[in-house]
């Protein structure tokens, strides 16, 4: 099977350098182009780019040219680790040209016609590719992956709002430093310490992806969770791995043994149809009373697992439990990853 080739706007950053290490040997989609800031464009791979992870950088990608952000791509796919505020305007010029973008960028995520999508959460929302085409006029295709905390809190809160219903959610949020990019905070501000703040409204898009990403399709849009969310979102010194606590309110309150068996059973389209880069098991529960923990957990399923445990009865809410995801791997490249994947599956990239 030929595989689909594809290329990753932003390729040197962060998240781009996530897209080029997943994407290696993938086999579905083959990097055939990256793009860069007028700072890289005309330069090789290996010579714009400060490799920051730990495996070696890809020898495919090593002497490709970069090319500029308004390149005139040929690819079918395209994946955009460009930084929100500068994607929005490129990936719309994209996908009218019959491109297929599948984004980690903030910009189009809350559009009334672009899949904000977890594939084990809400497959059936890429029905919104049908109206964006309609309202839009064009051939391709935007679809988002949430913020990289939103993530793991939603694919926590599907099995839950489905078997319980859901009224209220509280999240507390414990973020890794690498969720601000490279260099990200300056170490001044992150070792010793605790930022309560992060910026670009992240505690605002924590409190509204999910219920998005929740919803229910109709008269071509979606009719947003009727529950709501209060968000503290903090910077912690962690490199990896965004951790949150969450307190939920029931509709109908459920003993634990069913709202652990609810979370452990847990499968979906990605599993069903055995995507590439799907965990076998979406939700990993941890029963030690000290998990999960960042550092031991963040790797779960590769990275796309995620890590629950300290399920306990809440005071003032009904339940409260710990939740952990990779925010660079589930929570950024590998989520837009395995949109594309489970999009493929369907058809939708022929």
């Amino acid at each position: 099977m030929a595989r689909i080739p594809v290329a990753v706007l932003g390729a040197t950053g962060t998240v781009g350098q996530r897209f080029i290490q997943l994407l290696e040997g993938h086999p579905w989609f083959e990097v055939a182009a990256v793009t860069g800031s007028t700072r890289s464009a005309g330069r090789t791979y290996a010579e714009a780019t400060r490799w920051v992870l730990d495996r070696p950088m890809p020898a495919a990608v090593r002497d490709m040219t970069i090319l500029g952000e308004d390149a005139d791509l040929t690819t079918p796919l395209v994946f955009s680790a460009l930084p929100s505020k500068t994607a929005g305007d490129l990936e719309s010029r994209l996908a009218a040209a019959g491109h297929v973008v599948c984004t980690n960028a903030g910009d189009h995520r809350m559009d009334p016609d672009v899949p904000l999508l977890i594939p084990e959460v809400n497959p059936d929302h890429l029905d919104l590719i049908d109206v964006q085409r309609r309202r839009r006029g064009w051939s391709g295709a935007i679809v988002a992956n949430p913020n990289c905390t939103a993530t793991p809190v939603t694919m926590t809160l599907r099995p839950l709002l489905d078997q319980f219903g859901i009224e209220r959610v509280m999240a507390v949020s414990m973020q890794a430093l690498s969720g601000a990019g490279y260099p990200g905070v300056p170490s001044y501000d992150a070792i010793d310490n605790v930022v309560p703040y992060i910026g670009g409204s992240e505690e605002e898009k924590l409190e509204t992806e999910p219920q998005k990403m929740l919803g229910m399709l109709g008269d071509d849009t979606v009719i947003a969770a009727g529950f709501v969310t209060t968000a503290h979102c903090n910077r912690v010194p962690v490199l990896e791995g965004h951790l949150v606590c969450l307190s939920i309110a029931f509709t109908q309150r459920p003993e634990h043994a069913a709202l652990d068996a609810a979370l452990r059973h847990f499968r979906a389209a990605p599993q069903e149809l055995q995507l590439p880069s799907a965990p076998a098991m979406p939700l990993v529960l941890r029963d030690e009373v000290d998990r999960p923990q960042p550092r031991r957990d963040r790797d779960a399923g590769n990275g796309m697992s995620t890590v629950i445990g300290r399920i306990r009865t809440c005071a003032v809410f009904d339940y409260k439990l710990t939740v952990l995801g990779h925010n660079t791997i589930r929570g950024a490249a590998g989520g837009s990853l395995l949109n594309a994947e489970l999009m493929y599956a369907r058809g939708l990239l022929t």
